[in-house]
């Protein structure tokens, strides 16, 4: 039964978003599919470019006064606070080569507590062999561990929570299950796609997310959010959850990477998809130092504009028994009064200016709204050009599988939600006009 529980982790998430797309129901909740039924999405949007005080932004010097409010607003309602002081900062690195001494191969273990066996992260990069100097790359949040992302067979197993006993649990490798194929799409033995980065010069980082906090609820005592947890303190309105915690993990990640001569922490691209193209998108706000964003299907409580409920919506992801664990307590507050509400997605794209974002979607990923996302970006766009960035000029939804790839761009695959193969061509083509 244990390893039953853990094996069909995998499966379910992926098959949780699939039946979700079918039902007009979930968790006692309906769901809008019918666009003549979509809230107006422009009552009481806030403007990205007003300060809470009722004055307009005029310029960039302004903007990063304005920047600092969104940030608390998002952190006060929706993700949660990171606590004052980040967890310790230590590692292990194995380093040899990879994919028949194609690749060169680390394998690094990110420990956030000086106790070995606490909260840690196993990360796994491949870097071109022969780059000339650091090498800039793709890190990709996934939802399967690293043994199960390629099939080089000197990765080190990977683990996985055990939900009945609440542990991790070491797991052999395996081919990655469900529809959905977790963040970042990546499938057992997708090692091509790897090498496409590698052929183009980009390194190519994956790991997967549960090592850093487990994806269940009652999960304060934890892994990394474990460490700032006192026991029988009831959570706070702006106390943080799930998606902020791997978001913490990302940024102490990018600690490492500034120390690693072998890659250019300056040019660092993010990359996930569902929960996890959240986790990208608010760890990209949050995280000036990640360079270029590309949240993939990230939806409600993502890229998609709330006000618009239209499938999934705050009242979904806040139900008890779906993901309330996953952002601040007061998230849940606005289920209702999502028009009360003191921020919204277009907010998100705005922190990213005036870095490159690609929204990445599918045309029939109606659960995740690609329109609210494309709207998102209609109206955060203008922080962009207060920048002076290339953004879309028009309002029109582009089509499936017509890319844009100006600084703030979208890219719609023809299908549903999670990373078709074509989308890593997406990734690396906006990557190789933005790094």
């Amino acid at each position: 039964m244990r390893k039953i529980t853990i094996l069909l982790c995998c499966a379910l998430l992926g098959a949780a978003v699939a039946n979700a797309q079918d039902r007009d129901v979930v968790a006692g909740i309906p769901v809008n599919y019918d666009e003549s039924k979509v809230g107006d999405y422009k009552l009481g949007l806030p403007d990205p470019l007003t300060f809470n005080n009722g004055k307009p932004v005029k310029n960039v010097r302004q903007w990063k006064k304005r920047r600092a409010e969104i940030i608390k607003l998002f952190e006060e309602n929706e993700y949660g606070k990171w606590p004052a002081k980040k967890p310790a900062l230590r590692y292990d690195v194995e380093q040899d080569l990879g994919f028949d001494g194609t690749a060169v191969r680390k394998q690094i273990t990110l420990y956030f507590s000086p106790d070995d066996k606490g909260p840690r992260v196993d990360v796994l990069v491949y870097l071109p062999k022969d780059a000339a100097g650091p090498s800039p790359l793709l890190l990709n949040l996934s939802f399967f561990p690293n043994s199960s992302a390629v099939s080089d067979p000197g990765v080190k197993p990977g683990r996985r929570w055990n939900t009945q006993t609440r542990q991790l649990e070491d797991i052999r490798p395996m081919p990655a299950m469900g529809g959905m194929m977790g963040g970042g799409g990546m499938r057992f033995g997708q090692d091509e796609t790897i090498k496409k980065f590698l052929a183009e010069g980009f390194g190519f980082a994956t790991l997967c997310y549960t090592d850093i906090t487990p994806d269940f609820e009652d999960n304060d005592e934890l892994g990394l959010r474990g460490l700032y947890h006192t026991p029988g303190t009831p959570r706070a309105d702006n106390d943080w959850g799930s998606i902020s915690a791997w978001a913490l993990g990302v940024s102490r990640l990018m600690d490492y990477f500034e120390k690693d001569p072998d890659i250019d922490a300056t040019r660092i691209a993010l990359t996930g998809a569902s929960r996890l193209g959240k986790t990208t998108i608010w760890t990209g706000a949050i995280e000036p130092r990640i360079k270029v964003v590309m949240p993939s299907c990230s939806g409600e409580g993502g890229a998609a504009i709330s006000r618009r409920e239209y499938g999934e919506t705050v009242a979904h992801l806040t139900e008890k028994t779906r993901f309330p664990y996953q952002f601040c307590p007061k998230y849940a507050y606005w289920a209702d009064k999502v028009h009360e509400m003191p921020v919204d997605a277009h907010m998100l794209v705005a922190l990213i200016a005036p870095r490159p974002l690609l929204l990445q979607t599918g045309s029939t990923d109606n659960w995740s709204d690609p329109m609210g996302e494309w709207l998102a970006l209609v109206e955060g766009r203008k922080v962009y050009q207060l920048f002076g960035k290339d953004v879309p000029l028009g309002d029109e939804l582009p089509a499936a599988n017509q890319p844009i790839y100006t600084t703030l761009g979208y890219a719609m695959h023809d299908g549903g939600h999670g990373v078709l193969p074509q989308d890593w061509t997406y990734y690396l083509e906006f990557m190789k006009r933005h790094l």
